[in-house]
């Protein structure tokens, strides 16, 4: 996590950026750029003073020729992940095997990107993988900078624009903000404003060893730069398209504060469940754990740490983890329907289940109901319910006995019989009595018996890194 700084940051042109860039004279390196056009360099060429900066620019629009050039994709992709590392590798070890010697003290750096933009039938929406290796001194190990963005103007000749810009935001954000990665981030977006979603970030390398990117996740989201981030059970960040395209995927979202008997139960059960569906298959399906924002919102402050240490459990159970702004279902939906998710599963308590009827009831009560569900209830969507001890009762509240309101019951009903709505089974009804924020009470007070109403391995790992306020004293005694 980045240390907070208070100083303010100028927004310049794209234009002020690049001529910044073109007069230092220690940045040298070449723009290798794939389906777009060179939309980046152009900005360098144009302000003057590019010969100082610029090694080389191609652009291998054939796709054989680029095939000779960075070898063939296996997928038969070129706007993939892959393809913009084996240019950054290609184009690297040229530049510093034929310049190492030529060009001392120069700081190298090689941008690529490789782009789809919108065609003129808009079947492609246009997206697109950027990137930069680069030098923050002379003779050192070089950084990595990649990211995926999604175009957002509806015209072939602005999206390029807008490559071009992000570009040029991207190269002089490595050299200016490496010291602030938020002002980084948010500077990705300048002069872009809803032009782009940028929903994908990493940075590696040996000036950023001690960072965490799971934090960068979380910045993509606070700063609007994207609804949806994910990284994987190993901490990296990773993207929807390389993983998830017209696969199966089911997602539990939850508070995980912490990570509970019950949270662990509702992951597994779901899980069986759905795996089991006549028309999934397992070898082709995902499970997600997704955390929204405004679940990180304590006092209307983004606990950053509090993020972190959710993460951290949820990693250390193997789960690939999302952080959104998708407090609607509807957003997440939307956001996946883009990489033709198949067979989409949304697990959720009954008491959500409850609030999400209720809010789509009392909200339309215009004649817009059945449009309203309908967008929720798309056909390859499914939600699974677990269920919750009433209060003041032994009695389980499932969607067949919840409080339905009896304007919505007769298509409360239909979405049951259609199975578009489904309680869990499989369930462990000792669990339902344990919930999050009882257990966070007791580990923050140091109370005896919290670790029984957690997986072992939460109990391990919040003692051993002091998660979520564990207190130290207990941990100096233990040892």
């Amino acid at each position: 996590m980045q240390e907070k700084k208070e100083n303010i940051r100028q927004i310049l042109e794209p234009e002020q950026k690049a001529l910044e860039i073109n007069l230092d004279n220690s940045i040298y390196g070449t723009f290798a750029e794939i389906g777009a056009g060179q939309e980046v360099a152009r900005y360098f060429f144009q302000v003057g003073a590019a010969a100082g900066t610029i090694a080389k620019t191609i652009s291998a629009y054939d796709k054989v020729y680029s095939d000779k050039i960075y070898g063939v994709e296996p997928s038969g992709r070129y706007v993939c992940e892959s393809r913009l590392y084996k240019m950054l590798d290609h184009e690297y070890d040229l530049m510093t095997g034929r310049l190492q010697n030529e060009r001392p003290g120069s700081n190298f750096f090689v941008f690529a990107d490789t782009v789809s933009a919108i065609n003129f039938t808009r079947t492609i929406k246009g997206d697109g993988w950027l990137g930069i290796r680069f030098q923050l001194t002379p003779d050192s190990e070089p950084n990595d900078l990649v990211l995926h963005v999604k175009m957002r103007d509806r015209d072939n000749r602005l999206q390029q624009q807008a490559i071009g810009i992000l570009g040029v935001n991207l190269v002089y954000a490595c050299y200016h903000y490496a010291d602030n990665l938020e002002f980084m981030v948010q500077s990705l977006m300048d002069n872009l404003y809803k032009r782009v979603t940028i929903d994908m970030i990493r940075i590696t390398g040996p000036d950023f060893k001690d960072l965490d990117n799971r934090w960068l996740s979380l910045m993509l989201v606070k700063h609007g730069l994207t609804d949806v981030a994910m990284f994987n059970a190993d901490g990296k960040n990773i993207h929807a398209s390389e993983f998830l395209y017209k696969k199966n995927v089911l997602v539990v979202r939850g508070s995980f504060r912490p990570v509970t008997l019950v949270n662990e139960d509702m992951i597994n059960s779901s899980w069986e469940q759905f795996k089991k569906s006549g028309d999934v298959d397992p070898r082709r399906s995902h499970l997600l754990t997704e955390i929204t924002l405004d679940n990180l919102r304590e006092n209307g402050e983004l606990n950053e740490k509090d993020f972190l240490d959710r993460a951290t459990l949820l990693n250390e159970l193997g789960q690939t983890v999302v952080v959104s702004n998708c407090e609607d279902h509807q957003k997440l939906i939307r956001y996946l329907a883009d990489y033709k998710v198949q067979k989409l599963g949304l697990v959720l308590g009954v008491n959500q289940m409850l609030n999400i009827i209720n809010d789509k009831y009392y909200e339309n009560q215009d004649g817009q109901l059945l449009a309203a569900v309908g967008e929720l209830f798309a056909r390859n969507v499914k939600m699974y319910v677990y269920p919750m001890m009433q209060e003041g009762s032994e009695e389980l509240m499932t969607c067949q006995n919840m409080p339905v309101p009896d304007g919505i019951k007769f298509l409360f009903q239909h979405l049951l019989d259609s199975k578009q709505i489904e309680d869990i089974e499989g369930f462990n009804a000792e669990n339902l009595y344990i919930f999050s924020k009882r257990v966070l009470k007791m580990l923050q007070d140091d109370q005896d018996g919290w670790e029984e109403l957690v997986p072992e391995k939460v109990a391990k790992l919040i003692k051993e890194e002091c998660l979520f306020g564990f207190p130290y004293e207990r941990m100096e005694f233990a040892y």
